[in-house]
């Protein structure tokens, strides 16, 4: 499975951005997928993940509730991170991951394929 990221950029407080992970390869064995972020200094965190089938139980972290969506399409060939009432605090490097066993959505080391990520900056 290969991963790539886009959609990142420049907003200001209370803007809106689509991040887009498109998908290829071999996704038969692929049962979740999620987007985390790591802003400079800090760990990488879980933003939002779902397992395939289940979207609506998808997983947010606290910080995220009511502002970020997390969704795919039907052919598991895109992943999308819907953004809105964006904060400076949401500024960070994002990355989609995808996972085969997946026991935690929140777990950065249930997924082992990564994207290279796009960086988000809100001022």
């Amino acid at each position: 499975v290969q991963l790539v990221e886009s959609g990142g950029g420049t907003v200001e407080a209370g803007g809106s951005l689509r991040l887009s992970c498109a998908v290829s390869g071999n996704t038969y064995s692929t049962t979740c997928m999620g987007w985390f972020r790591q802003a400079p200094g800090k760990e990488r965190e879980a933003v939002a993940g779902f397992y395939h089938g289940m979207i609506g139980s998808a997983y947010y972290d606290d910080s995220v509730k009511g502002r970020f969506t997390i969704s795919e399409d039907s052919a598991k060939t895109a992943m999308y991170l819907q953004m809105n009432s964006l904060k400076p605090e949401d500024t960070a490097m994002y990355y989609c991951a995808a996972g085969t066993t997946c026991l935690s959505l929140s777990r950065s080391y249930e997924y082992n394929t990564w994207g290279r990520g796009t960086q988000v900056t809100v001022s």
